[in-house]
């Protein structure tokens, strides 16, 4: 499940060029703090993923409510 969620909210990422610095830009505006920058967009995309797969962990971690994607739903029950 956490892997179908990811790949839902990676693909509301939005991309732009920094051509003043020459870097990708990448965002997850459902994400807020969800972003990264790259010399290319491949490099983006990576780190984009490794970022929001860690602010997801931390926000279930903390019991705070995820954004639902595309009717994708994360969520956690406990033991």
């Amino acid at each position: 499940m956490l892997i179908e969620y990811v790949q839902s909210a990676m693909s509301h990422a939005k991309y732009e060029i920094l051509k003043d610095q020459k870097k990708y830009y990448g965002e997850i505006p459902q994400c807020k703090g969800v972003y990264a920058t790259a010399r290319n967009l491949e490099e983006c995309r990576r780190q984009l993923a490794e970022i929001l797969e860690e602010w997801v962990l931390l926000r279930v971690y903390r019991h705070l409510k995820l954004p639902i994607f595309d009717g994708v739903k994360l969520s956690v029950k406990e033991a």
